[in-house]
């Protein structure tokens, strides 16, 4: 095992040498300055430093303005504040800077080893738990997903499967997310021969999950309040797993009344899904009945132009009361700004509706964009820079707005999104549509195993635009591609989030009631 490397600043480092020898004879490497210039430099060319030892007083900036630097570039890497003042106020701020532990002088060696086996090996120990309470929680895992999942079981093997995905995340236990990968995969291939069992069964008769051309009517009608304004905030693409990363930071203005799901409808892209969640109909029922409205695949005009009409025509019909409402979509950043910046004229209305982009276009940049492949080049990654969006977005201070108001807030979704890997030739006609989750065509070629297929349009709830049309979805983490220029597409493709298919991360979505605290 190598040396842990300790950076010790302080500006009277002579005076430290015996603990310095004491910590080399117990193993560590200490790399020593005397200045909190001089420490920035070192981190900056040394990435091997594990803990910072950092005196509060030394000329030049001080320690805590040293501090406030190192955390700002290097989030993780523990610090440990060593000082003569006990002051409160100094500790306080100390802590809020988000030091480790603090020493106070003259400082005990003990206390030194006790300080470094408290930060350095409970990070080791907790690692090492989780992944021995992970080795018992696959066999367990494994017998559940073989024992039979009904749709309320999918779900909650799923929110398992994401605990114990932010749980190995935090940890750093990679080896063990390595095989939770594979369990997942597992998992998608039992989902997937789940939802091909049961599908067109609840399309066409009661008894069916809430699926998104029923979410509104059955999650959130009953619960907007007639006496305050309601929120409705849909962000595009959104995954249970991106919601639970999200979460601690909303849950630090608001509290969950309650945390739901639906089951996207088929195909979990959002001309279809979120269509069908704004006109409470499925897509074949929009087609059938504003058939001005809706716009098929193959057609250039926008295909969610029409969901403003879509939601007043079910609020019409479904809450039958008058209701003052306010659409707004997202697509930029001038149109966040712009929302920030008059979010108060929500409390104006019975119901604002806020449909955000931004997930939805994160994904599809990160396959064009070489330098998004690389920050967000898996789960955890992406995870992270949806968090780091968050943060930092004009939502999240429109959110922070309206939570020192009296309101009801429900966050949602269309769909998921899942990292694909495994190429599926299909031979089409020039008609068909270039999704890479799913296909609608005539004269469909593809490979029976690699998908779910709907050659009767209709029993899955969806428009035929020719009358032999059929469709097909991918399953797990297929991606279509056509035999013209396969390798190019195939490296193009492979490794980059998409939708469409079925899946647990594009299919199981949450919906979330949420009030000010």
């Amino acid at each position: 095992m190598s040396k842990v490397k300790i950076l010790w600043a302080d500006d009277e480092i002579d005076l430290l040498k015996p603990q310095l020898f004491f910590l080399e004879k117990k193993g560590y490497e200490v790399a020593t300055v005397t200045n909190g210039h001089d420490a920035l430099d070192l981190l900056e060319n040394d990435q091997d430093v594990e803990v910072v030892f950092l005196d509060e007083s030394m000329p030049g900036i001080s320690g805590l303005e040293t501090l406030s630097i190192i955390k700002s570039k290097y989030v993780n890497l523990p610090v440990v504040l060593i000082t003569k003042n006990e002051a409160e106020n100094l500790m306080e701020e100390a802590i809020g800077s988000q030091i480790d532990d603090y020493l106070i002088k003259p400082v005990n060696p003990n206390q030194i080893l006790l300080t470094l086996k408290k930060i350095i090996d409970n990070k080791r120990l907790v690692s090492e738990k989780t992944a021995s309470d992970y080795q018992q929680a696959f066999r367990e895992l494994s017998m559940e997903m073989g024992s039979g999942l009904d749709r309320e079981s999918w779900v909650q093997f799923y929110k398992k499967l994401i605990d114990w995905e932010l749980r190995l995340d935090s940890s750093e236990t990679v080896h063990m997310g390595d095989i939770l990968s594979m369990q997942k995969s597992e998992s998608n291939k039992e989902f997937s021969r789940f939802i091909d069992k049961h599908y067109e069964g609840w399309i066409n008769e009661e008894g069916g999950p809430v699926m998104s051309h029923n979410l509104l009517k059955e999650k959130m009608f009953p619960r907007m309040s007639e006496d305050k304004p309601n929120v409705m905030l849909l962000l595009d693409n959104l995954r249970f797993d991106q919601w639970k990363i999200l979460e601690p930071i909303i849950l630090e203005k608001f509290k969950v009344n309650s945390e739901e799901h639906f089951y996207s409808i088929l195909p979990t892209s959002t001309q279809y899904s979120r269509n069908a969640i704004f006109a409470g109909m499925l897509p074949s029922e929009i087609q059938k009945h504003f058939p001005d409205k809706w716009v098929y695949d193959h057609e250039n005009e926008g295909k969610n132009n029409q969901e403003e009409f879509f939601m007043q025509t079910q609020l019409d019909r479904i809450v039958k009361r008058p209701m003052k409402m306010k659409y707004h979509k997202i697509l930029n950043t001038h149109h966040a700004k712009v929302l920030n910046d008059n979010i108060l004229n929500a409390l104006n209305n019975d119901l604002t509706v806020i449909v955000y982009n931004f997930i939805d276009t994160l994904s599809h940049a990160r396959t064009e964009m070489e330098v998004l492949k690389e920050l967000a080049g898996d789960e955890k990654a992406y995870r992270s820079l949806t968090k780091s969006w968050f943060l930092n977005s004009p939502l999240w201070s429109a959110l922070q707005t309206l939570a020192e108001n009296d309101i009801k807030l429900f966050i949602t979704t269309d769909h998921g999104t899942i990292r694909v890997n495994s190429p599926s030739k299909v031979v089409a006609d020039r008609d068909t549509t270039t999704n890479l989750r799913y296909k609608v065509g005539k004269n469909l070629r593809y490979q029976k195993s690699d998908v779910f297929e709907a050659t009767e349009p209709k029993k899955c709830g969806l428009p035929s635009p020719n009358i032999s049309s059929t469709y097909i979805f991918g399953k797990e983490d297929v991606f279509f591609l056509y035999p013209n220029n396969y390798n190019k597409y195939h490296n193009m493709y492979k490794n980059t989030f998409q939708h469409g298919g079925i899946s647990l991360e594009e299919v199981i979505c949450p919906f979330v009631s949420l009030e000010p605290r």
